[in-house]
C-alpha cells in the first residue's frame, strides 16, 4: 500500500495513525476529520471540562511534536460523503477526492436527537463544540435543567451540573438506569447515587415532547406531566456515522459490519471504534477505540484477518464522586455478590465496594465503586481467564 487515508480524526482514528507508523507504514498517511479540532479526549466532556476544573488545552489527545512525527496529511473540517472503493476513491463533501489504497473507518457515532431540539436552550453532549455551548448557559447562573437519558453521559452530565448549582432531574424510560449494563440490584444501587447527589430521578417514563416557542421551558413526559425546564440535555444514546458509506458495498447494520479482527468484507478496509460492529458487537467505550486499532492496522497491512480483537470489555464513569468501573460479559441470570464493602440503605456506603458477577461458579464480570485496586486485581484475573477467583484473593 502506498497510501492509507484514516476516515475521523478521533481518537481511535489517532491510535489507528499511530499504529500505521508503529507498525512500518512508511507511505502516504491522510487522516480525514469532520470536526476542525485535532484528535481530542471525549470523557472529560461530561466531568471536568463542564465544570470548569480542565481547560481546551487538556483534552488534546497529541501535542504538536507527536502530530508532526506522524508525517501526516491533516484534512480536518469536511466530511467523507462517499468511498469508491473500486476505485479506490474517497470522496469529500467539499468535492476533493483522495485517491488510497487503503482505508481505516474511524467515523465514530453521533449523539441521537429529539423531535424540537431545536429550541433553544436543548443541547447534546457528543462534541467539544456541543461542550462548550453547553458551558456557557451553564455559567448564567442557577438553572433548572433537565437530563433526558439516565446512561453515562446522562449521569455524568447530571453530576456535573449539579455541582454547579442547578436544580437538575433526570428522566430515564427504562425502570432504572444502566439495567443493561449492570443488571437490576446493581443499576438500582447506582441510581441511589442520583438521590445522594441531590438531583431528582425519574424512572419508569417517556418523553412526550420538549415545551417552548423560540426557548425551552419543559420536557413534557408519557404519564401526561411536564417538567419546568431552562435548559435540556438529551444523552439517549448515539448512531454510528455510517451514513456516508450508502451505496458502498461495505455492509451497514447499526455499525460497520467486520469480523473479529475489525475486518470488513473488502480486506483493504478496516473500521475502528464506535462506529465498528466487530464480531457482531458495537462498543462505544475509549478501551474498545484505543485496543481495536492495533488488530486492525496489522490486518489492513497484512491484507487479510491474521490477529482478532479479543479485548475485555471494560468501561468507568465519574459521578457524584464516585468511580464506577466495571468488566467483563454479565449475563441475565448471574448472581452478585457484594465481595468488599457494604451498602447502606440500598447505596454504597463511604469506602464503596466490590461486587462480582457469578454464574455457574465462574466469575463473569465485576463492578466497583470507589475501589480500584481490588477492581484491577479482579479485571486482570478475568482477563487472564482465571475465574474461580476468592474473594479472600482480590
Amino acid at each position: 500500500m502506498r497510501t492509507v487515508t484514516v476516515v475521523g480524526a478521533s481518537l481511535s482514528g489517532l491510535y489507528a495513525a499511530r499504529e500505521l507508523r508503529a507498525q512500518g507504514f512508511d507511505g502516504r498517511l491522510v487522516i480525514v476529520g469532520d470536526e476542525p479540532h485535532r484528535p481530542y479526549d471525549r470523557p472529560p466532556l461530561s466531568k471536568d471540562f463542564l465544570t470548569g476544573r480542565v481547560g481546551e488545552d487538556h483534552l488534546a489527545l497529541a501535542d504538536d511534536e507527536e502530530t508532526a512525527g506522524l508525517g501526516a496529511e491533516w484534512l480536518l473540517g469536511t466530511r467523507a460523503r462517499g468511498l469508491d472503493v473500486r476505485g479506490r476513491t474517497l470522496l469529500l463533501d467539499d468535492g476533493r477526492t483522495v485517491s488510497t489504497d487503503g482505508v481505516v473507518i474511524a467515523t465514530g457515532a453521533s449523539a441521537r436527537s429529539l423531535p424540537g431540539d431545536g429550541l433553544a436552550g436543548v443541547h447534546t453532549l457528543r462534541s467539544l463544540d456541543d461542550a462548550r455551548a453547553l458551558r456557557d448557559e451553564l455559567a448564567d447562573g442557577p438553572r433548572q435543567v433537565v437530563v433526558i437519558g439516565g446512561g453515562f453521559i446522562g449521569a455524568e452530565t447530571a453530576s456535573s451540573c449539579a455541582a454547579l448549582g442547578h436544580t437538575v432531574t433526570v428522566v430515564e424510560a427504562a425502570s432504572l438506569p444502566l439495567v443493561p449494563h449492570l443488571g437490576a440490584q446493581m443499576a438500582a444501587v447506582c441510581a441511589a447515587l442520583h438521590r445522594r447527589g441531590g438531583v431528582d430521578l425519574v424512572t419508569g417514563t417517556g418523553v412526550a415532547g420538549l415545551r417552548g416557542a423560540a426557548y425551552v421551558t419543559g420536557v413534557a413526559l408519557s404519564d401526561g406531566s411536564t417538567l419546568p425546564a431552562e435548559i435540556v440535555v438529551v444523552g439517549i444514546g448515539a448512531t454510528p456515522n455510517t451514513r456516508w458509506l450508502a451505496g458502498s458495498t461495505l455492509t451497514l447494520h447499526d455499525g460497520v459490519v467486520c469480523d473479529e479482527g475489525c475486518v470488513t468484507a473488502l480486506p483493504q478496509v478496516v473500521a475502528v471504534g464506535d462506529v465498528a460492529r466487530v464480531g457482531g458487537t458495537r462498543a462505544e467505550h475509549w478501551t474498545s477505540a484505543t485496543e481495536q486499532p492495533r488488530v486492525a492496522v496489522a490486518n489492513l497491512l497484512a491484507g487479510r484477518t491474521v490477529e482478532r480483537a479479543r479485548s475485555l470489555p471494560y468501561f468507568w464513569s465519574d459521578q457524584y464522586g464516585a468511580c464506577i468501573q466495571f468488566a467483563g460479559r454479565r449475563r441475565d441470570g448471574d448472581t452478585v455478590r457484594i465481595a468488599e464493602g457494604e451498602l447502606t440503605d440500598g447505596a454504597p456506603g463511604d469506602g464503596g465496594f466490590l461486587a462480582l458477577y457469578e454464574r455457574d461458579g465462574r466469575m463473569t464480570a465485576v463492578l466497583s465503586v470507589d475501589r480500584p485496586r481490588p477492581f484491577m486485581r479482579a479485571r486482570r484475573a478475568l482477563t487472564r481467564g482465571e475465574s474461580r477467583v476468592q474473594p479472600t484473593a482480590l
